[in-house]
């Protein structure tokens, strides 16, 4: 007796065994003349750069949305007006043109000047040019210690909303000065205009960098840069009032 053997071979999607003259898969139903190895659907991991920007998206959510848990009825209706403030004042700001010195003529330039002084002083050590330049730095930097410190240290994001709109302010505070920086016509702490003493910080910082013809372009971004962060701390302050209003309701 003469006993003929039928060769086997694999399925080349899921390696089952199959006969030769098997036309399709026992086991996964595929046609072998029209299957495409090529065409089969490979999982993809996403890419390095978006998975890092994810994690930091949430991180950012985290710190400055989600760490704010306060259910207090008190505290929002407290934020709630500080909020209103916060938007009447700093609409006014934006809305009121550099040249009018509006900012640097408000009670809040009373509150800023004290960290402007201060910030001379504690540059001292790190030269002239710095020393000048200290002024303006302490202005803009005590906002945004309070900034951080809301954040990281009490956990408490709206109070670091306020501190943005403060850190704004200082911004658009500063900007006049800039801008007078050849002019010399506003009227310094001793009663006094730039052009009757030795000049101001600015007149003195621009003229060192050689940079005094950019006075008003430089103002002017001050300013610009000011008024986007008032609006990001109107968007920030809005989003957790509108939080906490719903975990007041729920």
């Amino acid at each position: 007796m003469i006993v003929s053997e039928t060769s086997t071979t694999h399925c080349p999607k899921c390696q089952a065994k199959r006969l030769e003259e098997s036309t399709e898969c026992i086991r996964c139903g595929i046609i072998f003349a029209k299957y495409r190895p090529g065409l089969a659907r490979v999982p993809v991991s996403p890419p390095l750069s978006l998975c890092a920007c994810s994690r930091w998206l949430g991180t950012a959510k985290e710190w400055l949305i989600e760490s704010d848990i306060t259910t207090e009825t008190m505290t929002f209706y407290g934020r709630a007006v500080v909020f209103v403030a916060m938007v009447w004042w700093g609409w006014t700001f934006i809305t009121t043109p550099l040249e009018t010195n509006y900012t640097g003529e408000s009670f809040l330039h009373l509150i800023n000047l004290p960290f402007h002084e201060a910030g001379h002083v504690i540059f001292i050590p790190f030269g002239r040019f710095m020393t000048i330049l200290g002024g303006t730095l302490g202005q803009i930097l005590m906002p945004m210690i309070c900034l951080g410190t809301f954040l990281i240290k009490t956990r408490d994001p709206f109070g670091a909303a306020v501190a943005l709109w403060w850190t704004a302010e200082s911004m658009m505070d500063i900007a006049p000065y800039i801008n007078d920086a050849r002019a010399l016509d506003l009227m310094l702490i001793g009663g006094v205009t730039g052009k009757e003493t030795d000049g101001h910080d600015w007149n003195n910082i621009l003229t060192m960098l050689d940079l005094l013809e950019w006075d008003h372009r430089l103002a002017h971004f001050t300013y610009n840069i000011g008024i986007l962060l008032m609006l990001a701390s109107f968007l920030w302050g809005s989003t957790l009032l509108l939080r906490h209003y719903r975990r007041l309701s729920g």
